[in-house]
């Protein structure tokens, strides 16, 4: 009986390898799921839209680039946009001197740096410099690879190398990074200076990369109008939660820029009117059910970036918080 017990045991375990390998092959199995090749690894693309998130929505937990994977997959999230420190770190660039925090105090205001602090800081935005100008792009090869391997890819990058004080040597170290992640846009804050989104928008055609220009409460229907007449790699990085919180309706806004729009931040804020809080998703007036119903319908290829930004419940944490935003994006786009 023992014997036949592992024998039976042994049939099963190789009639389930040889249908796995089966669906592997072809794609689909009778009575087997199509996407067994992706068992296991996270999976946000619903019904054509891929929900993403930005690695900020994790600032408040340790954030190396391996750590960051494990919150991808703890959340389910299959794309994301990189921010720069992780990225950079895991790629071998110089290590920050400790800042003391930039959050303002108790009277409204940020700390002064010390002059020995601001020498510091002024040393080490050099020694970044000089390595981003050098730096071989193997390492963003290795963690594309990484990411890749665990069902996770990258869309896009945001390194604190695309301001006005940056050299051209590291806008251009910007978005070839971006290419090597594997990335399609490198992003930054909109600037506010015609000057600084044409040089951006040059030295993005040449590597054929996007830059996508984020807003917050300064965006309007044309605030990117003069960027988007510079390059046709100035390009869009919304954000429905402060296009809301500023008085306007992204209903109207996104099918009318769509072809822009190469990444949408999403979050739930509430209205001009409302007071324009960051809330949980479903609390606040961001349309987010009504506007990724809207990128299915049109079938829209930019992603639906998740941006957290409200307050943490206590007893929970970012990722617990991120995974509550991925499964009400899902509900909203189940067919």
């Amino acid at each position: 009986m023992q014997n036949q017990d592992i024998s039976r045991r042994e049939f099963l375990v190789n009639s389930s390898l040889a249908a796995a390998g089966f669906a592997l092959l072809s794609g689909s199995a009778f009575g087997a799921p199509a996407y067994i090749k992706n068992l296991g690894k996270p999976n946000s693309l619903f019904n054509g839209v891929q929900i993403g998130a930005i690695t900020y929505s994790w600032r408040s937990m340790p954030s190396s680039a391996e750590q960051i994977l494990q919150y991808c997959i703890d959340c389910n999230i299959s794309a994301i946009e990189l921010m720069g420190p992780a990225g950079e770190a895991f790629a071998g660039a110089p290590t920050a001197p400790e800042w003391p925090s930039a959050a303002p105090g108790a009277n409204g205001q940020r700390p002064e740096l010390t002059p020995e602090q601001k020498a510091a800081r002024e040393e080490y935005t050099k020694k970044l410099a000089e390595w981003r100008a050098k730096v071989s792009m193997d390492n963003f090869v290795q963690l594309r690879k990484m990411y890749n391997d665990a069902g996770v890819s990258i869309y896009g990058f945001k390194p604190s190398a695309l301001g006005t004080k940056n050299t051209d040597a590291e806008v251009d170290y910007a978005f070839r990074a971006a290419k090597a992640l594997g990335a399609n846009q490198a992003t930054v804050e909109l600037p506010t200076d015609p000057a600084q989104t044409k040089r951006l928008g040059e030295i993005a055609a040449k590597n054929k990369i996007y830059v996508g220009y984020h807003g917050h409460l300064q965006q309007t229907f044309d605030a990117w109008d003069v960027a988007l007449g510079q390059s046709k790699y100035n390009a869009m990085n919304f954000d429905m939660g402060h296009y809301v919180a500023a008085g306007f309706d992204p209903l109207v806004f996104i099918p009318a820029k769509h072809e822009h729009i190469v990444s949408m931040h999403t979050k739930d804020r509430k209205n001009k009117a409302n007071g324009g809080q960051n809330v949980p998703w479903g609390e606040g007036d961001t349309p987010i059910v009504a506007a990724l119903e809207l990128m299915r319908k049109n079938k829209y290829k930019f992603p639906a970036t998740i941006e957290l930004e409200y307050d943490i419940p206590a007893g929970s944490d970012a990722v617990k918080e991120t995974a509550k935003c991925v499964e009400y994006a899902r509900k909203a786009l189940k067919a």
